[in-house]
């Protein structure tokens, strides 16, 4: 499985990649636009990702605009249904509009901080990213 995270926080983003680094290659980024030009390049390449956790609250481009223009591109390039990369926002707020708003963007799910490995499973199950053990 191809990975990507999208983190600014130390302590979240090596939590979080160490309970990536388990299900495949896990590449780091350290705000919103390195995110969306990581994402960019995997399409270019041919080698999209599987999952992308995307930190809500980053320098640069917010994690909802970073989704949003994930989005944009994906119908850009034909990109639809299976095929497009499924997106986990998390976020330290537990803000209903914020979280709302995601989901309007076009993400599958979220998880508010601190993240724990169990949730992060369970929402990778849900996706159909991980099989049930």
């Amino acid at each position: 499985m191809k990975l990507l995270m999208a983190e600014d926080d130390i302590v979240s983003k090596k939590l979080l990649k160490n309970f990536l680094d388990n299900y495949g290659k896990c590449d780091v980024t350290i705000d919103g636009k390195e995110c969306l030009e990581a994402y960019v390049k995997s399409m270019d390449k041919g080698e999209p990702y599987d999952l992308i956790c995307l930190d809500i609250m980053m320098p640069k481009m917010n994690g909802v605009e970073v989704l949003e223009q994930i989005r944009l591109e994906e119908e850009r390039r034909g990109v639809a249904g299976r095929e497009m990369v499924k997106i986990i926002m998390t976020t330290a707020l537990d803000e209903v509009d914020i979280v709302m708003k995601s989901f309007r963007k076009g993400c599958e799910s979220y998880l508010i901080k601190p993240i724990l490995k169990e949730k992060l499973e369970e929402e990778m199950i849900k996706l159909d990213l991980l099989k049930e053990q």
